[in-house]
């Protein structure tokens, strides 16, 4: 197979369109029904650990992979292989979970699968900015097939194979990411731009030098303390739909991606029309307005307010990162590009969900009674965490006059 060279711009929207959508079924599978999985099989006590996994490796391999995209192997190639490597130890992870293995051999394969998945947001996002025409526009159009995917395993997990509490939904999460990485190897080619002066650069570790400008160093602080209490999303969203009477909690979480598609072809449009600050800050208010909800679904008991602050995170969710993503592409050199994104996973999917991870299994364990009282005062407190961030983020970032991301000509 080779890579889309000469294809028209409807042959590579396709083709990224189809990448993302498995890609975004792969953890559609498994993420949301984790908890439960474990659950069920007697091993609550290693859910902390499980979430903690992935957040760790990428605090390694996101660098990594974009230092490797921009200096020395495509980035079109460099997805595809290791999403075939991520295939084989996914199967692995949950076969041994399956097995009746020990919780740690689970852990240990379930972090070969993190360290090679860890690269593939960012250099998916990089593939599709370089290649697309109109890329602030046609960028989230091609990302909305992640959510599509996410939101049909997440329908096929729980109401059409009801593999909700099996570690079959990563047995079939694993042959999702195999055929995503097959598919990849039609992915356009993108050579890397820049050049690997010193151990540094091979590193990946160029992209920190982006924390000496304000914005940016304010942007990436703020993106880190948000990604911690969203790390409770997947953690105990489906669990606290479970305690209050939901019988396919997978299935349900996926009103987050529904919403989530429908800020996605919003998204171009208002980034064109608002300043960066301003889409950020938005996306930070509805996301503690969506933790409050879920608070108040602890006190009255009514699982509608916290289905409604769960379908609010697919908007929250959209706005912020999607844009981050078009942001750093417009703001960073183009040698730097792959690692300015990762970066970005490596904060937003590395050091927030690692301490998020932890911090969100203390609270839980402190905040929430074996009765299933005390939810109110779990989603309040990481609420109270997000409006923080938008303080912070509303006094420090200064940013540029006339910041909207697309140019007037688009």
């Amino acid at each position: 197979m080779g890579a889309i060279r000469n294809g028209g711009q409807g042959t590579v929207f396709t083709v990224l369109w189809v990448v993302f959508f498995l890609h975004g079924m792969t953890p559609g599978f498994w993420v949301p029904a984790l908890t439960n999985i474990l659950n069920a099989r007697g091993l609550g006590g290693w859910v902390p650990a499980a979430f903690m996994v992935p957040p760790l490796c990428s605090l390694v391999s996101p660098l990594l992979g974009g230092a490797l995209a921009d200096q020395r192997m495509s980035a079109d190639r460099l997805f595809a292989w290791s999403a075939v490597v991520c295939a084989g130890f996914l199967a692995a992870a949950f076969g041994a979970l399956e097995a009746g293995w020990h919780p740690l051999w689970f852990i240990v394969l379930l972090g070969g699968y993190s360290l090679f998945a860890g690269p593939g947001w960012g250099l998916l996002a990089t593939i599709s900015l370089t290649h697309l025409e109109h890329g602030e526009r046609n960028f989230p159009l091609v990302r909305v097939g992640a959510t599509v995917g996410w939101v049909a395993a997440g329908l096929l997990c729980g109401y059409v194979l009801a593999v909700d509490n099996s570690p079959w939904a990563g047995q079939i999460s694993a042959v999702v990411r195999l055929a995503g990485g097959l598919l990849g190897f039609l992915l356009p080619h993108t050579p890397p731009l820049g050049s690997a002066g010193s151990w540094r650069s091979r590193l990946g570790l160029d992209a920190f030098q982006l924390l000496k400008q304000r914005d940016p160093c304010v942007f990436f602080t703020v993106t880190m303390l948000f990604s911690i209490p969203l790390s409770a999303l997947y953690m105990y969203g489906p669990e606290f739909l479970k305690v209050l009477g939901d019988e396919h909690p997978t299935g349900t979480m996926t009103v987050a991606q529904v919403l989530e598609i429908g800020a996605m072809v919003a998204v171009g449009w208002v980034m064109a029309r608002y300043r960066v600050k301003t889409v950020l800050l938005w996306a930070l208010g509805v996301s503690a307005l969506r933790f409050w909800m879920s608070a108040v679904s602890g006190v009255n008991g009514v699982i509608g307010w916290h289905i409604a602050g769960v379908a609010l995170h697919g908007i929250c969710y959209t706005f912020y990162f999607i844009t981050a993503q078009v942001f750093l592409d417009r703001r960073v050199d183009p040698g730097l590009k792959g690692q300015a994104q990762g970066l970005l996973v490596m904060v937003s999917s590395g050091l927030g969900p690692l301490v998020g991870s932890w911090l969100c299994g203390w609270l839980r364990i402190h905040c929430v009674t074996a009765d299933g009282c005390g939810w109110d005062v779990f989603w309040t407190v990481l609420g109270v965490m997000i409006a923080l961030c938008f303080v912070l983020f509303w006094l420090f970032y200064q940013g540029r006059k006339g910041e909207e991301i697309a140019s007037a000509a688009d």
